[in-house]
């Protein structure tokens, strides 16, 4: 399957992150005040549009490819950046492919990057930047200090996200468990998962941009996102109808992903994606939940097992008034596994309402 341009962009970063050998020999450039052109790639399309220069075909290094980056003209290197192919090669792309680029060498790049999906990299002498070209994407790699600069503070709110996720994640459980949830309250739940999930992997990009130097980093992310619990997905088929197809569910969380920041805020948007058009005036609707997001919380209930729980007992109020016996009588529900299930409700139900009240 091809890779979209953010996950092409994210492999290429991963090449180029502080501590490989790639990054190495871009910050001797740097350093040494030359430009370059890289191609991390080399097929028959880059061929195509390779004019002059000679072949090479030796092992990457950071020396050698400073060295080479002395002379005018590009240099291409396998997609691994293993090995240097060719060096002073004149980049001859498509000079229809529009770029919003004004130098000669990122218009090149840009254009060799649109029309190979071979990442480039273009080192500016002028303005001392690295610039990564993917699928017509840009990305301006910087220093480890801004990075890390921008991660903390991003980390920082990630932690008062996940504060404020688990505080309506617990209210949503004790309303569900006194038949009081509205739709406010859903759309506010899926609303800081979304937040949470975007800040997230904003920090996982900063993460892979840092290499090496990202490992606390990666240490703190994995804290504050481990046991996070059923994602947007079991919420949304909870409350999306009993009617709603495993597409219809994949397709509103893809929504829910795609809101903008402003859409975002906009409850009523949310409310419309789990099925609840109507403005803000359907917000204030009661809502009873179906049981999967409760179940989900129960490890020893494989999904299937959940599946039938829910379909047979069309609820989740029936679903928590359930004695062993009634569950029992489910497919795939003998004494210890209904057991399991009585006095896991129970103990969220206790753990909800203490939390709500205390």
């Amino acid at each position: 399957m091809a890779r979209s341009p953010e996950e092409s962009l994210k492999a290429t970063l991963a090449r180029v992150a502080p501590g490989t050998a790639l990054r190495d020999g871009l910050e001797r450039i740097l350093r040494g005040r030359t430009g370059a052109l890289i191609v991390l790639g080399s097929d028959r399309t880059i061929d195509s549009i390779c004019s002059g220069g000679f072949e090479i075909g030796i092992e990457f290094s950071p020396t050698r490819l400073r060295e080479l980056a002395k002379m005018d003209g590009a240099i291409v290197c396998d997609k691994d950046a293993s090995n240097i192919v060719r060096a002073a090669v004149q980049l001859v792309p498509d000079s229809s492919i529009e770029t919003q680029e004004s130098g000669t060498r990122h218009r090149t790049a840009e254009r060799v990057a649109i029309q190979t999906g071979v990442p480039v990299i273009s080192v500016s002498q002028s303005m001392q930047i690295i610039a990564l070209y993917v699928n017509g994407l840009r990305h301006v790699l910087e220093g480890s200090e801004k990075v890390l600069a921008r991660a903390n503070q991003a980390l920082a709110t990630l932690e008062r996200y996940s504060a404020r996720l688990d505080q309506v994640t617990s209210s949503l459980s004790a309303l569900e468990i006194e038949a009081m949830v509205t739709v406010r309250d859903v759309a506010v739940t899926l609303q800081r998962q979304e937040m949470v999930r975007r800040i997230a992997e904003e920090i996982a990009q900063y993460v892979l941009e840092l290499g090496e130097d990202g490992r606390l980093l990666s240490l703190q992310l994995e804290e504050l996102t481990m046991g996070r619990g059923p994602g947007s997905d079991v919420i949304i088929r909870d409350y999306a109808g009993a009617n709603a197809s495993p597409e219809d569910i994949d397709a509103a969380v893809q929504a829910l992903m795609d809101l903008g920041p402003t859409e975002l805020i906009d409850l009523s948007r949310i409310a419309g994606i789990i099925g609840h058009a109507g403005g803000m005036d359907v917000l204030d609707a009661g809502v009873q939940p179906r049981g999967y997001r409760l179940l989900a919380g129960l490890k020893s209930v494989p999904k299937a097992v959940a599946d039938r729980l829910v379909d047979h007992f069309d609820g989740l109020q029936n679903l928590m008034a359930a004695t062993i016996e009634d569950l029992m009588t489910v497919d795939g529900i003998g004494d210890q596994r209904a057991r399991v299930v009585r006095e896991g409700l129970s103990r969220m139900a206790e753990a909800s309402l203490l939390d709500r009240f205390l």
